[in-house]
């Protein structure tokens, strides 16, 4: 049994561009919902659909006719805490020492919300079991879920989440069998 998953970053909203913490009720910018229904076309047939409960991950996978893909809990993105609602600058000017403390120790979470191995570890087992399925999955996703699924696929430290880009509308492909997962990074959408 070989198992896929293709997880789609999803399209540009306000909090993105503005390095903003999302409080998960962001909608899509136009320019983003646009892109989107563009790359429509280009997404690979799969036997089912689910998305991040992020207002942003649902508006993208309607505007990539996936419908109304399965909300789940688990690839929700990182949880901020109380910094919801704040840009990064902001925080960082009023509570300098916590966002280094984030940045730099995974386990660290001076927000009150998820830590980044909190996240990676709740990516993982949710990948162990996607491995269980046989097919092919499209998960429409923030891109800190595609960091983490990266770190789990490639057994790297979680001290590695902060060294990957994840762009608007990418997809990232993970294929396996028996526990193993091979990793496709980062191809554009076509016509997005």
């Amino acid at each position: 049994m070989t198992s896929r998953v293709t997880f789609i970053s999803a399209a540009m909203n306000p909090s993105l561009r503005q390095a903003r913490f999302d409080d998960g009720s962001s909608p899509l910018e136009d320019g983003g919902a646009a892109r989107a229904r563009a790359a429509a076309g280009a997404l690979p047939s799969a036997a089912r659909a689910v998305a991040s409960p992020s207002l942003r991950c649902r508006e993208t996978a309607t505007a990539l006719g996936l419908g109304e893909a399965e909300p789940c809990a688990e690839l929700a993105g990182l949880d901020a805490g109380r910094w919801r609602g704040l840009t990064l600058d902001e925080v960082g000017a009023a509570e300098p020492e916590a966002v280094a403390r984030w940045l730099a120790d995974p386990a660290a979470a001076p927000h009150g919300g998820d830590s980044v191995r909190d996240l990676c570890l709740r990516i993982g087992r949710w990948l162990d079991t996607a491995s269980q399925t046989d097919g092919h999955t499209l998960a429409v996703v923030e891109p800190d879920v595609v960091r983490a699924a990266v770190v789990h696929v490639l057994g790297a430290p979680a001290t590695a989440f902060w060294r990957a880009d994840v762009p608007p509308l990418t997809a990232t492909g993970i294929s396996g069998r028996a526990g193993r997962w091979n990793l496709g990074l980062g191809r554009p959408l076509n016509g997005a």
